[in-house]
């Protein structure tokens, strides 16, 4: 495995060992499960950036809540991390950041 591998296989693995609590905000969730890797102003990193004029700013809700619970490419799936109303809380977030 390459070092740039081993870095995103530590990342991810960081990730998917992180928990928040289930009334975290948005944001709170963003910075826990999110910065990594987007960011922590959504400007993009090993993943795509999420801001304003990003293609995840023109993606619907479903896109978005899809990717977060499935994962999409490199990036982990959420569905055992994340409830309903947290998924809920991370998009409206990235709502009020892509504007």
């Amino acid at each position: 495995m390459k070092p740039t591998g081993l870095v995103l296989a530590a990342a991810l693995l960081l990730v998917a060992c992180s928990s928040v609590p289930k009334d975290a905000s948005g944001e709170q969730i963003y910075a826990t499960l999110c910065a990594r890797c987007h960011g922590a102003d959504l400007q993009g990193g090993v993943g795509p950036p999420l801001g304003p004029g990003s293609s995840a700013a023109q993606a619907p809700d479903s896109y978005l809540e899809e990717t977060i619970l499935r994962g999409r490419g490199r990036m982990p799936s959420f569905q055992g991390a994340l409830d309903s109303g947290q998924v809920e809380r991370l998009i409206r977030y990235l709502r009020e950041r892509q504007t």
